[in-house]
């Protein structure tokens, strides 16, 4: 699956699919996998309820926030897939979704867990569809976007957030 091109997503996620090198998307969608596993694999159990500032999230609440998006990116994918241009994708509230997520009382070991399985549904997806599914617009309510450009922003994401960790947590 090709790069998604401008215009097959709002600008707001060109970062994310800027920090996905070039090369065979489920390659390096596999290697984002071992890649996110290992990084929070590695995390000193003393930086777990660390947060740089009063309003961020902990380590294991960064790792929910990229299980939820997944999720809620895979779906959107499917509709794009599908050729579904008339079911309206919103926007999520990452805030909300966390502040009823309930990872308090999760082990990283389990947020790991779920993220290895969300992401073995995530390559299942995207290794059936098409080149040509991949370009079929889905109605993001104010932009239109393709199964491919989701599937980019996916891995994006996941790096997204080790370098904000990285940056953020361990200066």
């Amino acid at each position: 699956m090709e790069k998604p091109l401008p215009g097959e997503y709002n600008p707001y996620f060109q970062g994310y699919i800027d920090m996905v090198p070039e090369g065979d998307f489920m390659e390096l969608t596999t290697r984002n996998t071992n890649e996110a596993i290992s990084y929070f694999e590695n995390i000193p159990a003393d930086k777990l309820s660390y947060k740089y500032a009063e309003d961020k999230w902990t380590i294991p609440q960064v790792l929910m926030h990229i299980n939820d998006v997944e999720r809620v990116m895979a779906y959107r994918a499917l509709v794009a897939a599908r050729g579904d241009n008339t079911t309206p994708l919103h926007s999520m509230d990452d805030h909300l979704y966390m502040a009823n997520s309930n990872v308090a009382h999760r082990t990283m070991a389990d947020l790991i867990e779920e993220f290895k399985v969300i992401r073995a549904a995530t390559v299942h997806l995207f290794s059936h569809i098409t080149d040509e599914q991949s370009i079929f617009p889905a109605d993001a309510v104010s932009y239109t976007v393709t199964a491919r450009a989701l599937g980019y922003i996916i891995p994006g994401h996941v790096w997204h957030h080790m370098k904000v960790v990285d940056k953020s947590y361990f200066p």
